[in-house]
């Protein structure tokens, strides 16, 4: 694990439900697949921006709601 990875934490999946939708439906709505939403919900993959912005904007939230750094 790099220090990138460990040091960004997110609430992703907590978002997802609340907003009930599947994995595979957010990646749908933000053009992934089902797989990349999972390890980013993992702490896996650390998205792009883009990515990050896109998702964000799905889930309706401000992007440092959805992700933010570890202390």
């Amino acid at each position: 694990m790099t220090m990138a990875e460990s040091e960004l934490g997110n609430r992703l999946k907590a978002l997802r439900s609340d907003a009930g939708l599947t994995q595979a439906e957010l990646a749908a709505l933000v053009g992934v697949s089902r797989k990349t939403i999972n390890t980013v919900e993992n702490e896996v993959f650390t998205p792009s921006t883009t990515l990050a912005l896109k998702l964000a904007r799905a889930l309706n939230a401000p992007v440092e709601t959805l992700f933010f750094l570890r202390a």
